[in-house]
Protein backbone atom coordinates (compact mmCIF):
# COMPACT_ATOMS: atom_id res chain seq x y z
CA UNK A 1 0.00 0.00 0.00
CA UNK A 2 1.20 3.28 -0.98
CA UNK A 3 2.23 5.93 1.99
CA UNK A 4 -0.28 8.83 1.95
CA UNK A 5 3.13 11.14 1.57
CA UNK A 6 5.83 11.37 -0.47
CA UNK A 7 8.92 11.84 0.65
CA UNK A 8 10.82 14.45 -1.36
CA UNK A 9 14.47 12.77 -0.28
CA UNK A 10 17.73 13.49 -2.15
CA UNK A 11 19.10 10.46 -3.88
CA UNK A 12 21.86 10.19 -1.50
CA UNK A 13 19.65 10.54 1.79
CA UNK A 14 17.11 7.74 0.37
CA UNK A 15 20.26 5.91 -0.53
CA UNK A 16 22.06 6.69 3.36
CA UNK A 17 18.58 5.21 4.76
CA UNK A 18 18.71 1.67 3.13
CA UNK A 19 22.26 1.18 3.49
CA UNK A 20 21.71 1.96 7.42
CA UNK A 21 18.55 -0.94 6.90
CA UNK A 22 20.22 -3.30 4.59
CA UNK A 23 23.62 -2.92 7.73
CA UNK A 24 20.69 -3.86 10.04
CA UNK A 25 19.93 -6.80 8.76
CA UNK A 26 23.27 -8.61 9.58
CA UNK A 27 22.68 -8.18 13.21
CA UNK A 28 19.36 -10.21 12.73
CA UNK A 29 21.32 -12.39 10.86
CA UNK A 30 18.74 -11.96 7.57
CA UNK A 31 21.62 -10.90 5.13
CA UNK A 32 25.72 -11.85 5.32
CA UNK A 33 28.08 -9.00 6.20
CA UNK A 34 29.45 -9.69 3.13
CA UNK A 35 26.12 -9.85 1.16
CA UNK A 36 25.10 -6.32 3.04
CA UNK A 37 28.56 -4.58 1.74
CA UNK A 38 28.10 -5.47 -2.19
CA UNK A 39 24.28 -3.70 -1.67
CA UNK A 40 26.26 -0.91 0.06
CA UNK A 41 29.18 -0.41 -2.59
CA UNK A 42 26.77 -0.79 -5.61
CA UNK A 43 24.06 1.88 -3.90
CA UNK A 44 27.13 4.62 -3.23
CA UNK A 45 28.17 3.74 -6.99
CA UNK A 46 24.43 4.64 -7.89
CA UNK A 47 24.23 7.79 -5.90
CA UNK A 48 27.23 9.12 -8.25
CA UNK A 49 26.39 8.01 -11.18
CA UNK A 50 22.83 9.50 -10.53
CA UNK A 51 23.99 12.37 -8.73
CA UNK A 52 23.66 12.68 -4.93
CA UNK A 53 22.31 15.61 -5.02
CA UNK A 54 19.12 15.32 -7.12
CA UNK A 55 15.80 14.35 -5.53
CA UNK A 56 14.83 10.48 -5.94
CA UNK A 57 11.40 10.97 -6.91
CA UNK A 58 12.40 13.26 -10.30
CA UNK A 59 14.22 10.26 -11.70
CA UNK A 60 12.67 8.36 -14.58
CA UNK A 61 13.40 5.19 -16.62
CA UNK A 62 15.54 7.42 -18.84
CA UNK A 63 17.96 8.29 -15.69
CA UNK A 64 17.60 4.60 -14.23
CA UNK A 65 19.19 3.38 -17.84
CA UNK A 66 21.63 6.20 -18.32
CA UNK A 67 23.08 4.65 -15.00
CA UNK A 68 22.90 1.29 -15.87
CA UNK A 69 24.88 1.53 -18.94
CA UNK A 70 27.38 4.08 -17.30
CA UNK A 71 28.56 1.40 -14.85
CA UNK A 72 28.53 -1.25 -17.43
CA UNK A 73 31.02 1.30 -19.02
CA UNK A 74 33.03 1.80 -15.70
CA UNK A 75 36.60 0.59 -15.85
CA UNK A 76 36.63 -2.73 -13.14
CA UNK A 77 39.02 -1.96 -10.53
CA UNK A 78 39.76 -5.30 -10.11
CA UNK A 79 41.64 -6.41 -13.71
CA UNK A 80 44.60 -5.19 -14.11
CA UNK A 81 44.79 -5.09 -17.59
CA UNK A 82 45.81 -1.56 -19.88
CA UNK A 83 42.24 -1.73 -21.68
CA UNK A 84 40.62 -1.00 -18.68
CA UNK A 85 38.62 -3.69 -19.01
CA UNK A 86 34.79 -2.56 -18.27
CA UNK A 87 32.32 -4.57 -15.58
CA UNK A 88 31.99 -8.04 -15.99
CA UNK A 89 28.83 -9.25 -16.77
CA UNK A 90 28.14 -10.86 -13.61
CA UNK A 91 28.95 -7.71 -12.14
CA UNK A 92 26.63 -5.79 -14.18
CA UNK A 93 23.83 -8.37 -13.72
CA UNK A 94 23.92 -7.96 -9.32
CA UNK A 95 24.55 -3.71 -10.15
CA UNK A 96 20.90 -3.66 -11.56
CA UNK A 97 19.47 -6.05 -8.91
CA UNK A 98 21.17 -3.98 -6.16
CA UNK A 99 19.41 -0.83 -8.12
CA UNK A 100 16.15 -2.84 -8.29
CA UNK A 101 16.19 -3.79 -4.90
CA UNK A 102 16.47 -0.42 -3.60
CA UNK A 103 14.22 1.17 -6.00
CA UNK A 104 11.54 -1.37 -4.78
CA UNK A 105 12.13 -0.29 -1.09
CA UNK A 106 11.78 3.36 -1.55
CA UNK A 107 8.64 2.85 -3.50
CA UNK A 108 7.57 0.87 -0.04
CA UNK A 109 8.86 3.70 2.14
CA UNK A 110 7.13 6.60 0.22
CA UNK A 111 10.30 8.05 -1.47
CA UNK A 112 8.88 7.82 -4.93
CA UNK A 113 5.49 8.31 -6.41
CA UNK A 114 6.57 5.41 -9.36
CA UNK A 115 9.12 2.80 -9.99
CA UNK A 116 11.37 4.16 -12.37
CA UNK A 117 12.65 0.60 -12.80
CA UNK A 118 9.41 -0.21 -14.35
CA UNK A 119 10.08 1.78 -17.11
CA UNK A 120 13.87 1.14 -17.31
CA UNK A 121 14.59 -0.33 -21.01
CA UNK A 122 18.76 -1.91 -20.22
CA UNK A 123 18.02 -5.59 -19.09
CA UNK A 124 20.44 -7.58 -17.91
CA UNK A 125 21.50 -10.66 -20.46
CA UNK A 126 22.46 -14.25 -20.24
CA UNK A 127 25.93 -13.08 -21.76
CA UNK A 128 26.83 -9.85 -22.29
CA UNK A 129 25.80 -7.79 -19.53
CA UNK A 130 23.14 -5.01 -19.72
CA UNK A 131 21.20 -4.21 -22.88
CA UNK A 132 18.84 -2.49 -24.04
CA UNK A 133 15.72 -4.38 -24.72
CA UNK A 134 13.33 -3.91 -27.38
CA UNK A 135 10.76 -1.52 -26.27
CA UNK A 136 9.77 -0.03 -30.02
CA UNK A 137 6.30 -1.81 -31.06
CA UNK A 138 6.79 -2.98 -34.99
CA UNK A 139 4.76 -1.10 -37.58
CA UNK A 140 1.99 -3.28 -37.81
CA UNK A 141 1.70 -3.47 -33.76
CA UNK A 142 1.78 0.48 -33.85
CA UNK A 143 -0.31 0.57 -36.46
CA UNK A 144 -2.93 -1.97 -34.84
CA UNK A 145 -2.90 0.74 -31.77
CA UNK A 146 -2.89 3.77 -33.65
CA UNK A 147 -6.22 2.12 -35.04
CA UNK A 148 -7.81 0.89 -32.38
CA UNK A 149 -7.49 4.55 -31.07
CA UNK A 150 -8.58 6.35 -34.04
CA UNK A 151 -11.80 3.59 -33.62
CA UNK A 152 -12.81 5.03 -30.30
CA UNK A 153 -13.62 8.44 -31.82
CA UNK A 154 -15.75 7.19 -33.77
CA UNK A 155 -17.18 4.33 -31.85
CA UNK A 156 -20.80 3.59 -30.21
CA UNK A 157 -21.26 4.10 -26.22
CA UNK A 158 -20.84 0.98 -24.16
CA UNK A 159 -23.07 2.06 -21.64
CA UNK A 160 -22.27 3.98 -18.37
CA UNK A 161 -23.11 7.69 -18.17
CA UNK A 162 -22.56 10.34 -20.86
CA UNK A 163 -20.31 12.47 -18.06
CA UNK A 164 -18.38 9.49 -17.37
CA UNK A 165 -17.22 8.20 -20.57
CA UNK A 166 -13.50 8.67 -21.61
CA UNK A 167 -13.22 7.27 -25.41
CA UNK A 168 -12.26 10.46 -26.76
CA UNK A 169 -9.27 11.11 -23.93
CA UNK A 170 -7.93 7.48 -24.42
CA UNK A 171 -7.70 7.93 -27.87
CA UNK A 172 -5.79 11.15 -27.58
CA UNK A 173 -3.39 10.01 -25.13
CA UNK A 174 -2.36 7.24 -27.22
CA UNK A 175 -2.27 9.03 -30.25
CA UNK A 176 -0.06 11.62 -29.06
CA UNK A 177 2.24 9.00 -27.31
CA UNK A 178 2.49 6.74 -30.32
CA UNK A 179 3.19 9.73 -32.60
CA UNK A 180 5.22 12.49 -30.96
CA UNK A 181 6.61 10.19 -27.96
CA UNK A 182 6.59 12.69 -25.20
CA UNK A 183 7.78 11.42 -21.87
CA UNK A 184 4.82 10.38 -19.19
CA UNK A 185 5.55 13.12 -16.86
CA UNK A 186 5.70 15.72 -20.08
CA UNK A 187 2.05 14.47 -21.43
CA UNK A 188 0.23 14.70 -17.35
CA UNK A 189 1.77 17.90 -16.89
CA UNK A 190 0.33 19.44 -20.08
CA UNK A 191 -2.38 22.15 -19.94
CA UNK A 192 -4.84 23.21 -21.98
CA UNK A 193 -3.39 26.80 -22.88
CA UNK A 194 -0.07 24.64 -23.96
CA UNK A 195 -1.66 23.75 -27.03
CA UNK A 196 -2.00 26.89 -29.66
CA UNK A 197 -2.51 27.11 -33.35
CA UNK A 198 -0.10 29.32 -35.86
CA UNK A 199 -0.74 29.71 -39.59
CA UNK A 200 -3.73 26.97 -39.44
CA UNK A 201 -1.28 24.31 -37.89
CA UNK A 202 -1.98 23.06 -33.92
CA UNK A 203 1.01 23.13 -32.15
CA UNK A 204 1.49 21.62 -28.03
CA UNK A 205 4.65 23.52 -26.15
CA UNK A 206 5.93 20.81 -24.33
CA UNK A 207 7.92 21.31 -21.24
CA UNK A 208 10.43 19.35 -20.82
CA UNK A 209 13.29 18.57 -18.45
CA UNK A 210 15.53 21.02 -17.24
CA UNK A 211 13.47 23.46 -18.03
CA UNK A 212 13.52 23.32 -21.63
CA UNK A 213 10.38 23.95 -23.73
CA UNK A 214 9.64 22.70 -27.57
CA UNK A 215 7.12 23.55 -29.94
CA UNK A 216 5.58 20.66 -31.91
CA UNK A 217 3.38 20.55 -34.35
CA UNK A 218 0.47 17.85 -34.17
CA UNK A 219 -0.46 15.12 -37.18
CA UNK A 220 -3.56 16.53 -38.81
CA UNK A 221 -5.66 13.44 -37.27
CA UNK A 222 -4.49 14.03 -33.56
CA UNK A 223 -5.06 17.83 -34.02
CA UNK A 224 -8.52 16.75 -35.00
CA UNK A 225 -9.13 14.60 -32.21
CA UNK A 226 -7.37 17.09 -29.57
CA UNK A 227 -10.14 19.57 -31.20
CA UNK A 228 -13.24 16.48 -30.29
CA UNK A 229 -11.92 16.20 -26.64
CA UNK A 230 -11.88 19.89 -25.83
CA UNK A 231 -15.59 20.35 -27.86
CA UNK A 232 -17.06 18.18 -25.68
CA UNK A 233 -15.08 15.20 -24.26
CA UNK A 234 -13.45 16.88 -21.20
CA UNK A 235 -15.14 17.66 -18.13
CA UNK A 236 -15.99 21.00 -17.88
CA UNK A 237 -14.19 22.49 -15.24
CA UNK A 238 -11.84 25.43 -14.05
CA UNK A 239 -8.63 22.82 -13.97
CA UNK A 240 -6.26 23.70 -16.42
CA UNK A 241 -4.70 20.28 -16.88
CA UNK A 242 -5.42 18.58 -20.63
CA UNK A 243 -5.99 15.19 -19.38
CA UNK A 244 -8.54 14.68 -16.49
CA UNK A 245 -10.60 11.65 -14.91
CA UNK A 246 -14.18 12.02 -15.39
CA UNK A 247 -13.91 13.58 -12.24
CA UNK A 248 -11.88 16.16 -13.39
CA UNK A 249 -9.27 15.63 -11.69
CA UNK A 250 -5.69 16.08 -13.43
CA UNK A 251 -4.28 12.33 -14.58
CA UNK A 252 -1.43 11.01 -12.66
CA UNK A 253 1.21 9.14 -14.75
CA UNK A 254 0.21 5.84 -13.63
CA UNK A 255 -2.91 6.37 -14.79
CA UNK A 256 -1.57 6.29 -18.42
CA UNK A 257 -0.39 3.04 -18.31
CA UNK A 258 -4.09 1.98 -17.58
CA UNK A 259 -5.56 3.79 -20.48
CA UNK A 260 -2.58 2.55 -23.10
CA UNK A 261 -3.84 -1.07 -21.57
CA UNK A 262 -7.73 -0.64 -22.68
CA UNK A 263 -6.71 0.29 -26.06
CA UNK A 264 -4.69 -2.86 -26.77
CA UNK A 265 -7.92 -5.04 -25.74
CA UNK A 266 -9.12 -3.67 -28.78
CA UNK A 267 -6.23 -4.27 -31.03
CA UNK A 268 -5.99 -7.52 -33.06
CA UNK A 269 -4.73 -10.21 -31.27
CA UNK A 270 -2.38 -10.92 -34.14
CA UNK A 271 -1.15 -7.20 -33.74
CA UNK A 272 -1.31 -6.59 -30.11
CA UNK A 273 1.92 -6.66 -27.44
CA UNK A 274 2.12 -5.12 -24.14
CA UNK A 275 4.11 -1.60 -24.21
CA UNK A 276 4.41 1.41 -21.56
CA UNK A 277 4.74 4.92 -22.41
CA UNK A 278 8.33 4.85 -22.73
CA UNK A 279 7.72 1.80 -25.14
CA UNK A 280 5.51 4.16 -27.64
CA UNK A 281 8.29 7.04 -26.81
CA UNK A 282 10.89 4.13 -28.73
CA UNK A 283 7.91 3.58 -31.13
CA UNK A 284 8.09 7.09 -32.35
CA UNK A 285 11.82 7.47 -32.47
CA UNK A 286 12.18 4.04 -34.44
CA UNK A 287 10.02 4.82 -36.71
CA UNK A 288 10.51 8.12 -37.93
CA UNK A 289 14.03 7.40 -38.24
CA UNK A 290 13.66 4.07 -39.79
CA UNK A 291 11.90 6.46 -42.51
CA UNK A 292 14.60 8.75 -43.40
CA UNK A 293 13.46 11.43 -41.53
CA UNK A 294 16.04 14.08 -40.30
CA UNK A 295 18.01 13.02 -37.56
CA UNK A 296 17.50 17.04 -36.12
CA UNK A 297 13.78 16.79 -36.64
CA UNK A 298 13.51 13.80 -34.85
CA UNK A 299 15.75 14.99 -31.56
CA UNK A 300 13.69 18.01 -31.42
CA UNK A 301 10.41 16.37 -31.46
CA UNK A 302 11.62 13.78 -28.61
CA UNK A 303 12.92 16.95 -26.76
CA UNK A 304 17.06 15.46 -27.02
CA UNK A 305 19.73 18.12 -26.76
CA UNK A 306 22.10 15.60 -28.08
CA UNK A 307 22.34 13.85 -31.42
CA UNK A 308 23.67 10.88 -29.68
CA UNK A 309 21.12 10.16 -27.01
CA UNK A 310 18.74 8.95 -29.90
CA UNK A 311 20.62 5.76 -30.37
CA UNK A 312 19.14 4.66 -26.72
CA UNK A 313 15.48 5.25 -28.44
CA UNK A 314 15.76 3.66 -31.55
CA UNK A 315 15.41 -0.17 -32.28
CA UNK A 316 16.82 -2.19 -35.16
CA UNK A 317 14.24 -3.22 -37.83
CA UNK A 318 14.11 -6.46 -39.26
CA UNK A 319 15.22 -6.43 -42.93
CA UNK A 320 15.97 -2.22 -42.69
CA UNK A 321 19.42 -2.49 -43.94
CA UNK A 322 18.62 -4.32 -46.97
CA UNK A 323 15.55 -1.80 -47.67
CA UNK A 324 18.12 0.78 -47.48
CA UNK A 325 20.61 -0.55 -49.91
CA UNK A 326 17.91 -0.88 -52.25
CA UNK A 327 16.63 2.43 -52.37
CA UNK A 328 20.08 3.69 -52.25
CA UNK A 329 19.82 7.33 -53.34
CA UNK A 330 22.76 7.27 -55.34
CA UNK A 331 21.49 4.73 -57.66
CA UNK A 332 17.68 6.16 -58.01
CA UNK A 333 16.57 6.58 -61.94
CA UNK A 334 16.16 10.08 -62.56
CA UNK A 335 12.91 10.76 -64.62
CA UNK A 336 14.07 11.53 -68.43
CA UNK A 337 13.53 15.01 -69.72
CA UNK A 338 11.21 15.68 -72.28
Amino acid sequence: MRPAELKRLTVEESADRYVELVRAKTVTGALSPATAELYARDVATFVSLAGAGRVLDDLTGEDVDAVLLGFARKPDGRRSSPGGESQSASSQSRFRRSVSAFFKYATLAGWVQVNPMTAATVMAKERGGLRAERRALTKEQAQGLVGAARSLTVAEPEGGRRDQRTEVRDALIVLLLSTLGPRVSELVRANVEDFYTNDGVRYWRIFGKGGRTRDVPLPADVAGVLDVYLSGSRPATAEKALLLSWRGRRLARGDVQAVIDRVQRRVDPAQRRTVTPHGLRHTTATHLLADAVDMDAVRRVLGHSDLATLGRYRDELPGELEVAVRAHPLLRRQASSE
